[in-house]
Parts: structure tokens; sequence; C-alpha cells
């Protein structure tokens, strides 16, 4: 503590760090301040400090090194997807509390280490699944909660765009990421329809995985993040799986940076359920948010619209984002000693359904898990 604050080291000082993270936390600056900074990239570490950090803040490019630091309360891991593992670990061991950006891991085996490392150390832990704290799914959640849609016995958990492959960072390369818009955005998307449905049992998976547009340099047109490099271009393009869950009950999963369709769906669900279904419709094809119950109502098939204002993609950290709200939820559990919203062995199932659906395409085979 710093102050009466908590001292926060952020390991790895791009895009998701700019965008969401530091805008966040500089606004929660009356619980928390910034004082270490560390990425591969002195610059980059160096240019975070000056704008967020305190005037007495430190730059690394080695997180071990930053870890020496025991006045540092909280560790926020933002690095591509392979690092969130060991630098998650390497955190807990030096005794700090860690939030770690989605996907978990880019595997279940790491996951599985990250989540006994949290275990033996005794500190908070949670993922980055900010879209849990948009208005309309804490809304679509409490319904769920009270039973208002009945069983959930069929679900589908949309993270689909037409055209837009990022274009920076690591966001094609395949060693670093483990894989593209499926365990990029459908991560969101598979993490908002578990919790809905509070279904954590998942007994198999089956699932496509599609390299077809990602090498064509035709298909970079129209692209929201302009032109990519076809021949850096290594993760797929579209991916889509099946997962059946203990109760019998079922998922539908679907994943795309570039698909030929007309409508993108991004970070979205549609529950099934006995009594009434819902959908939350946002993504680019969306102008706002929206949240739509569907049920039989005296006789008539009816619909209850719920609109919310905001977007999803990427947030500057104000109050009543999720961004903010995310960070400002997280930084209390820590002051409060509670519970964080997103818990870490919730997050650990999102990778194994993910991990499953990328092994099944490599198999043609059904996956089966927890056995």
């Amino acid at each position: 503590m710093k102050d009466g604050k908590l001292q926060i080291g952020i390991v790895g000082c791009g895009g998701i760090a700019n965008n969401k993270h530091m805008p966040a936390l500089k606004k929660l600056a009356d619980k928390c301040v910034m004082t270490a900074f560390c990425d591969i990239v002195p610059e980059r570490a160096e240019k975070a400090a000056k704008e967020y950090g305190t005037a007495d803040a430190k730059v690394y490019t080695d997180y071990l090194e930053m870890y020496k630091d025991k006045d540092l309360d909280i560790i926020h891991v933002l690095t591509p997807n392979v690092v969130h593992c060991p630098a998650t670990v390497a955190a807990f061991e030096a005794g700090k509390h860690v939030l770690c950006e989605k996907p978990m891991a880019h595997n279940s085996e790491d996951a599985r280490k990250m989540i006994e490392a949290w275990k033996k150390s005794g500190k908070k832990f949670t993922i980055g699944y900010q879209n849990r704290f948009r208005d309309e799914i804490q809304s679509l959640h409490k319904a769920c909660e009270a039973g208002e849609l009945g069983d959930i016995y069929y679900a589908k958990a949309h993270a689909v765009r037409r055209r837009a492959v990022p274009t920076w960072g690591v966001f094609p390369n395949k060693a670093l990421q483990g894989g593209g818009p499926l365990i990029d955005i459908g991560t969101h998307a598979l993490d908002i329809t578990l919790w809905m449905m509070d279904n954590y049992k998942p007994v198999s998976v089956t699932g496509s995985v599609f390299y077809k547009l990602g090498s064509l340099p035709q298909a970079t047109e129209g692209n929201m993040f302009g032109p990519w490099d076809p021949k850096t271009y290594e993760v797929e393009d579209s991916a889509f799986g099946m997962i059946k869950m203990e109760n019998g009950a079922a998922i539908y999963l679907e994943a795309s940076w570039a698909l030929n369709v007309s409508e993108s769906k991004e970070a979205s669900t549609t529950l099934c359920g006995t009594k009434a279904g819902a959908e939350v419709q946002s993504g680019m094809s969306y102008p706002v948010n929206q949240l739509i119950y569907n049920r039989g109502h005296h006789g008539l098939l009816t619909e209850e619209k719920i609109s919310s204002a905001g977007n999803i993609a990427y947030f500057e950290g104000g109050a009543g984002e999720p961004g903010y709200m995310e960070a400002k939820q997280w930084l209390d559990a820590v002051i409060n000693d509670g519970e964080p919203l997103v818990k870490p062995e919730q997050a650990f199932v999102v990778t194994q359904i993910l991990e499953a659906i990328y092994e099944s395409d490599r198999t043609g085979k059904e996956v089966f898990l927890n056995k």
C-alpha cells in the first residue's frame, strides 16, 4: 500500500493495457496507484509510466525483476496469451494478487498451473471478462438467477465478425496467441453464456476450425482495421463448436474475425429455457446493445426489448463502463477481502472448452472432458 492505496504493477503495456486497464485504474485513483510498468519494448513501458504512473514509477523489461518489489500489491498480466501462465504463476509465488487478461491461458495445462499457484498463494485472482459488467448482461444474469427463463437447455454463444481482423500486435501469431478469433473473442461469448446458465460441467466437445480467408489477399478488402498481411496470418479465421453438458444441455459456439455473412454479432448470447428465451444482440451490426426476451403470454407469443447505450469493443474507462466497473469490483474485492465476479474456476472451464474445439478439429473426433 502507498498512502493507503493499493500499488499496482502492469505487465504488458500494449493495446489492452492502454485501451482498457490503465485508463480505468487511473479513474480509480482513490483506491490505487500504478507504480511499476513492464514490457519487452522499454519505450512502451516508459510511455505508460509517464501517462499513468506515479512520479517515482519504475520501468522494467523483466517481470521477474519487477516482482521483487515487495511494495507491489497487485499485478495485472496484460501480455500475449502464452505469457499469461508464467507471468501469473510467478506473481503468486511473489505474494501478489493477480488480474490476468482473458483467456486464462492458451491451453488447459497452463490454466491448471495458474489455478494451483493461486490456491497455494492465498491471494485474489480473476480473469478480464469485462463483458459481464455490461448493463444488459447484468440484467439478464439477474433474470437467470431468479429462474425467469426456467431450465436453460440450449444456448448459442456468438462472436462473429464479418471483416474485423485485428492488424496490430501479435493477434495473427499462433505461437504467441495460441489461436485466432476462437480464443480471442469466442472466449467472451462463451464466458457470458456459461455464466448465464450457471453450468460449468462440459462432457464433450465437437469442433470445426477454418483457415480459409486469412491467406487470401482479396479477403482483406473491407476489413475494419485495414488490410492484414496474408503472408503472416497464421491463425484460424473462423471456428465453431458444439458443447454437451453433464445435465444434457447443449451450447453452440461460433467465432470469426472474417466470415462471409451479412450480420456481425459479438459478445452475444442466445438462451432457450423452458419458461422463456432471451437474446443479447451486440456487435458491429447493432447501433446499441439490446436484450430481448421472448415467451408465450396470455395466448400470444411476445417479445420484450430492452436497449442499453454503449458498445463492446474497447473502453476509455469512464464511470459505468465495463472496463471501469471490472476494475472497481476487482479492487474492492482485494480491499474488502471479497470475491471477484469472475472466478478462476469458471475461466478454467472456458479454456478447457476452447482447447477441446481446436483438438476436435485436429483429430476429427469428439473430445470428452472431465472423465
